[in-house]
């Protein structure tokens, strides 16, 4: 059973009631799994999803869409991964939420930074079909080395490469499937550039989920705190597992909570999961956080008399991350047309119900993948994929090898589109690729920094 299954039994148990246990998975699921695994690249195990949903039992294809939606992320489709995933987690029960005449809006990076100066241990979550959660981890790494901090660990790393700090780069050999998404790469590359011990931590055979939680804690206490009694340790996790209490995994002990009681050490544990963005008309409690305080970054919420920052489960976690809004109405460009109206720009997420736009319509992307004005957008088309479709674009930096975890990467499914990348200036390998991996074109490009009123060269 592989680390995305694993997490799926995990994931489960969040969409759920909070106490229900963890689903196991039947015959159908399983051949499922296994078809995945056989599939030679992302894109093909995208375009297997794909074709395989519709013969699939209905409970069947919720899962296929969980996989469809994180195929989606690791393939740069990400707003598309937004709307196509189907479950939402279940909401605390009798949450109160903030309102703005006791409580504002703060800039997450900075108040994580304060509240993190004391601590040994910090960890934050991502939903791994969503690649906006990743982008606070990555502005976290230079602030918490500041402080101290200097061994950082992630889910997606394996064992089996051990020149990964040498080399300074992830590749396929480094982790799951998960690093091949572009932001996850960045933030392994800035955390091995400012001198963090990378370690990897995560169960690599078949276990149940409290053993994984356990294990994986285990591992972390072996692997730093066992060697560095003076270490400083920064976790980037998934969901649930950096609860300091059970609730969201039902009975489960979560990973955090069996590291607080190996090391001693209280995590300042950071969400970013409860309140998320998702498909769907209902008007949830992140669509209401949002209209109550409308950041533009990621934010937390703090107390204007107190100064303390809002958590929905105190028990659990310590901060809630709110992050802005990835999907609207723009990201299909000036108009569409929903159910015969067309509709002009507008953020009203509420119309972007599931299906009424599907993740094969042609999107815009996401405006944070310019990781705050510092990544530029360098056009592409389905020219460069000489008729073979669907293809994969990616720009590598041109000092790394062929299998390394791209800079930026997007999947054209349908003809006579365009799209963009999000580089940082420097020298790249720009690539188009089929489904089995065979190179269809390849150049390379130097992108600059524009000038104010042009665009960037590339």
């Amino acid at each position: 059973m592989s680390n995305r299954v694993v997490a799926l039994l995990c994931l489960v148990a969040l969409l759920v009631s909070r106490g229900a246990a963890a689903q196991s998975f039947d015959p159908a699921e399983i051949r499922l799994f296994k078809a995945l695994h056989r599939q030679p690249t992302d894109l093909a195990r995208y375009s297997y999803l794909e074709k395989a949903m519709p013969r699939l039992a209905p409970d069947n294809q919720v899962v296929a869409m969980q996989l469809l939606s994180s195929a989606e992320c690791e393939l740069g489709l990400y707003d598309q991964a937004i709307l196509g995933f189907p479950l939402k987690i279940a909401a605390p029960e009798n949450v109160v939420l903030p309102t703005p005449d006791a409580w504002r809006a703060a800039d997450a990076v900075d108040t994580i930074a304060r509240l993190a100066a004391n601590r040994r241990i910090v960890m934050v979550n991502e939903a791994h079909h969503n690649a906006h959660t990743r982008v606070l981890t990555l502005a976290l790494l230079p602030r918490l080395r500041k402080l101290g901090f200097n061994y950082f660990a992630a889910e997606a790393l394996v064992d089996s490469d051990p020149g990964l700090e040498h080399r300074g780069y992830p590749t396929t050999a480094s982790g799951t499937e998960y690093l091949h998404e572009p932001i996850y790469g960045e933030i392994v590359r800035e955390a091995i550039r400012l001198g963090f011990t990378v370690v990897s931590y995560d169960v690599e055979s078949e276990v149940t989920t409290q053993a994984r939680e356990i294990e994986q804690a285990d591992n972390l206490y072996q692997k730093v705190f066992a060697r560095d009694p003076h270490a400083r340790l920064f976790v980037h996790a998934g969901y649930a597992h950096i609860d300091k209490a059970p609730g969201r995994l039902g009975h489960i002990q979560p990973m955090a909570m069996r590291l607080k009681a190996l090391t001693g050490f209280d995590p300042l544990s950071i969400d970013q999961t409860q309140f998320l963005e998702a498909a769907g008309n209902d008007p949830d409690d992140y669509r209401q956080l949002i209209a109550r305080f409308h950041p533009q970054a990621p934010a937390v919420l703090v107390n204007r008399a107190s100064g303390k920052a809002w958590s929905a489960l105190p028990k659990m976690y310590d901060v809630n991350v709110i992050l802005p809004p990835s999907v609207s109405l723009k990201s299909f460009g000036t108009s569409v047309t929903i159910d015969g109206e067309t509709v002009k720009e507008t953020s009203d997420t509420s119309r972007l119900a599931f299906g009424s736009l599907t993740t094969l319509d042609p999107m815009r992307r996401p405006k944070w993948l310019t990781l705050g004005g510092t990544r530029y957008p360098v056009s592409i088309s389905t020219t460069l994929c000489r008729m073979r479709l669907p293809c994969m674009i990616e720009a590598q930096y041109a000092n790394e090898s062929d299998d390394a975890t791209a800079a930026d990467r997007y999947a054209f499914m349908k003809e006579d589109a365009i799209s963009e990348l999000y580089l940082y200036p420097g020298h790249y390998r720009l690539r188009s690729l089929d489904a089995k991996g065979r190179t269809l074109n390849e150049r390379s490009i130097a992108v600059s920094a524009p000038r104010v009123g042009k665009p960037p060269t590339g």
